[in-house]
């Protein structure tokens, strides 16, 4: 077989397992849309969803099932992305958000705006995103010398992870009870009350930020390379760090305002995917399908499976735990560095 041939043929591979991926995203969504609680007839949910008055399917489904689903896709895409182009740019898999302080600064900042400013609503929002990028660029900054290393990067990530956990319980001390229970929100991870009004602003995240990523693409996958190979390449390797950077920690801010930070859902997907899908390639839209697969399974399990129900961000940290804790002792192992 020729190398052309060869390609066509990984190719066509890597196409059919994204197919099945999203094949699977979408029986999973139906499926949370027609059982929960009590089974809904399909025929009366298409209906509602093609303008139809159906009685008892709007609240059902308009404001509990379909709200949730959607964002627990939109926020699983966010998640999914944004892992794995950290994961992606800095050639290892601990270089999740969930571990170098991305997701602790939006729920620091979300914390303090509830507890201490006394604020709600959008605005909340507002500050989560703007300390992600903020802690984002000055973890990025503390790592930079002769570029960014990437267990540097990690290390000082998980220091400052670790100062912001402790502001983070520092506020919640001196918190009010209803305080406290809004907080505890953007600590978990939940799409608890999600409501589509909320899917818009991440819905035009994941456009921009996800085909800004996409767009990139293949300068990103050269970075897997190593830096100096990626810019014999042509690839100018410092700004397209700071553009992903930027795009994921964009992505990934934007899904905690809505949905709190779902535990390693942005750890689990790249790694997930890259078992999945053994074709080569990107594994961009993998991880995005795998990490709305997560969140959209782990929300419903959470609600439906277990005698209790959990935020799916106790789902997911159940799942992601183990597995950080297999791969630092694989790592260990190997003799390599994080």
């Amino acid at each position: 077989m020729s190398i052309g041939e060869n390609r066509r043929r990984r190719a066509r591979q890597h196409v059919l397992l994204v197919g099945a991926l999203l094949a699977c995203l979408v029986a999973l969504f139906v499926l949370t849309l027609l059982r929960g609680q009590t089974y809904t007839p399909a025929g009366d949910v298409i209906r509602f969803l093609a303008g139809e008055n159906v009685p008892g399917i709007a609240f059902t489904v308009g404001q509990l099932r379909l709200p949730r689903a959607v964002l627990s896709i939109l926020a699983g895409i966010s998640f999914g992305l944004g892992g794995i182009a950290f994961q992606t740019m800095l050639r290892n898999p601990l270089a999740s958000p969930d571990i170098i302080g991305i997701s602790s600064a939006a729920s620091a900042a979300a914390v303090f705006a509830i507890v201490v400013l006394q604020l709600n609503g959008p605005i909340v929002s507002v500050f989560a995103v703007a300390s992600g990028l903020g802690v984002a660029m000055l973890v990025y900054g503390l790592s930079f010398r002769n570029g960014a290393a990437g267990a540097r990067l990690i290390l000082v990530g998980i220091g400052v992870s670790a100062m912001l956990e402790s502001f983070i319980a520092y506020i919640l001390s001196g918190a009010g009870g209803w305080n406290l229970q809004e907080a505890m929100r953007w600590l978990t991870g939940s799409v608890n009350g999600a409501r589509l009004d909320q899917a818009l602003p991440l819905l035009l995240a994941v456009i921009a930020f996800g085909g800004l990523l996409l767009a990139h693409r293949r300068d990103l996958e050269a970075l897997r390379l190593g830096d100096d190979t990626a810019a014999a390449l042509g690839v100018p390797v410092t700004r397209i760090r700071i553009i992903v950077i930027v795009a994921a920690v964009g992505m990934i801010a934007f899904a905690t305002a809505v949905a709190g930070p779902i535990a390693f859902v942005a750890f689990l997907s790249g790694p997930i995917a890259a078992r999945v899908v053994r074709t080569g390639g990107s594994l961009l839209i993998p991880s995005a399908l795998i990490g709305a697969l997560l969140v959209l399974a782990g929300d419903y399990c959470g609600q439906y499976v277990f005698p209790s129900r959990y935020p799916v961000g106790v789902v997911t940290g159940a799942l992601g735990a183990p597995y950080l804790i297999y791969l630092i002792i694989r790592v260990n192992r190997k003799g390599g560095t994080l």
